[in-house]
C-alpha cells in the first residue's frame, strides 16, 4: 500500500481517508473557513468524495472527537449549513470568530476567508 509522507498511515488502508478528513477538518484555523470539497481533495479523495465529508465528521463526532468545527465548513460558493435548530449557537460562533454573514446565510468575503489546504 502506498504511504502518504508524513501521516503515518498507509494511504489506502481501511479507514485512513476517513482520518485523514478528521484531521484536516480539525485543523481548519478559527476566523477561517474550507468546504467539503477541498477537505475530500486535502483528504486524497476525488469530487464525489466531498459527499462524504458530513456523514464521516459525524461518525467521528459520535465516537467522541468533540472539536470538530462544522461552522467553518461550508459549502463550495460560500454558503453556510444552518437549521434553526442550531442556528444561535452557530451564528455566535461566526460573530466569535469574526467571520461575517450576509442576508443569504453566505460567508462575507469568503475567498478571503477560504483556507486553502498545503
Amino acid at each position: 500500500m502506498k504511504k502518504r509522507k508524513g501521516d503515518g498511515l498507509e494511504y489506502n488502508a481501511p479507514g485512513a481517508f476517513s482520518k485523514r478528513v478528521v484531521a484536516l477538518a480539525l485543523s481548519i484555523p478559527k476566523g477561517r473557513v474550507s468546504t467539503y470539497g477541498h477537505i475530500s481533495r486535502a483528504a486524497g479523495g476525488g469530487g464525489m468524495a466531498a459527499q462524504s465529508i458530513t456523514s464521516i465528521l459525524s461518525r467521528a463526532w459520535d465516537e467522541g472527537e468533540k472539536g470538530i468545527p462544522f461552522h467553518r465548513i461550508v459549502y463550495a460558493d460560500g454558503h453556510i449549513w444552518i437549521s434553526p435548530k442550531y442556528r444561535k449557537e452557530r451564528m455566535k460562533l461566526y460573530k466569535k470568530e469574526k467571520i461575517e454573514i450576509d442576508e443569504k446565510d453566505r460567508i462575507k468575503n469568503f475567498r478571503d476567508k477560504l483556507f486553502e489546504f498545503k
